[in-house]
């Protein structure tokens, strides 16, 4: 199966192709960015000398991240999908962190952050150990203060937001070669329009009254 992985949940927006039969070829770009996300795709096609028509699978990152980033994914995604039947996979950019930390050989427990504005972060927390990465504590909005516990034990904090760096948090982005590995060891699939960002916060917004008709005297 040949898959077509699109990670544009943070500034180093990346796509990766993944044969199977070598490690996957990614292409990745920074902002400013110079190209738009099919540029970059055809980057990552052509290095890994695959076809658009060859490609069986596109997997998404879904954040928590950059919403806008995640959405142009998505659309590419679903166009796809419209165009060649393909299957789609929606993870979270989380468990591609993780994987990219196991394959660095750290063991232990982590804890992956990403900025999620009014003084909140999106937290999860993950068990490395040789077999892979266990969730221990899944993905939620939290405060800093919660995260007291976890930073004076030691435990280490990783995310793709440099201005988090004064807080003691190792710069990590989500790579998309590292989400081809995980969805392809994955068997499922998404309809197109259960793709959508991760987004917990609960939106909150008060509905306009009806316009008021004010009668003639």
């Amino acid at each position: 199966m040949k898959i077509l992985a699109l990670e544009f949940s943070s500034d180093l927006r990346s796509a990766a192709v993944h044969t199977g039969l070598s490690s996957p070829i990614c292409a990745r770009e920074n902002a400013p960015r110079e190209c738009g996300p099919m540029a970059l795709i055809e980057r990552a096609l052509g290095d890994a000398q695959v076809e658009r028509e060859e490609i069986d699978c596109v997997t998404v990152g879904l954040g928590p991240g950059s919403y806008t980033g995640i959405r142009a994914a998505i659309a590419v995604a679903q166009g796809w999908q419209l165009a060649r039947e393909v299957r789609l996979l929606g993870l979270s950019s989380m468990e591609v962190l993780a994987e990219q930390i196991h394959a660095t050989g750290m063991r232990g427990r982590v804890n992956l952050v990403v900025d999620a504005q009014r003084g909140e972060v999106y937290w999860a927390q993950y068990l490395i150990v040789t077999e892979g990465c266990q969730t221990v504590e899944p993905l939620r909005l939290a405060k800093w203060d919660h995260l007291r516990p976890v930073t004076e034990k030691g435990e280490p904090l990783f995310g793709p937001d440099p201005a988090m760096a004064d807080r003691g948090v190792r710069m990590l982005t989500p790579n998309a070669a590292f989400l081809a590995i995980v969805a392809a060891r994955r068997d499922d699939r998404m309809a197109p329009e259960a793709l959508e960002p991760i987004y917990l916060r609960i939106p909150s917004f008060v509905k306009a009254p009806p316009s008021r008709v004010i009668p003639k005297n």
